[in-house]
């Protein structure tokens, strides 16, 4: 009968742990699903401002899609690097192209891979732009590139580095 007790009793407390250990694990994927789709759903609105920022042109709001210590490979030169400078690169290049507009601006992200805060995006990119009012427009065409991206200590999500060229 103390036998039977014991079996009994091991075969509870084994699918006692089980269950638990089922029910945790169905949480702990349950909330990295939640944060997955907040993360995306950030990274959606990164993608929106990046597009209105462009198509405005207005220093403030381009620099203000970079992280503290992000790298911008856009511009002639050496990279950019750091949020002052890329403040500084973005007005200089207001001022020597001051009728400078962006006629379209589309990018077209095809993957996104999310580790520890931070995500590689990899799409292209197609754009139209004017460097003066009687200039003819210049075509971008489709260029594929790649992003990495930085999550914020409130969840939004930032460039961190920009390889598309």
């Amino acid at each position: 009968m103390a036998r039977t007790f014991a079996l009994v009793a091991m075969a509870f407390l084994v699918g006692f742990g089980a269950g638990s250990f089922a029910r945790g694990t169905t949480a702990a994927a349950q909330r990295q699903k939640a944060t997955h789709a907040a993360d995306m759903a950030a990274i959606a609105n990164l993608h929106s401002e990046d597009e209105a920022c462009t198509l405005t042109q207005d220093p403030k709001c381009l620099t203000a899609l970079w992280s503290a210590d992000g790298v911008n490979l856009g511009f002639p030169g050496p990279p950019v690097v750091g949020i002052k400078a890329m403040g500084e690169a973005y007005a200089k290049f207001r001022t020597e192209y001051p009728n400078f507009r962006v006629l379209k601006y589309k990018t077209d992200i095809t993957q996104v891979r999310i580790l520890d805060g931070w995500a590689i995006e990899v799409g292209y990119t197609e754009a139209a732009y004017q460097i003066s009012p009687n200039g003819k427009p210049v075509i971008v065409p489709r260029t594929k590139g790649m992003r990495l991206l930085k999550r914020q200590s409130d969840g939004s999500w930032k460039f961190a580095l920009v390889g598309m060229k």
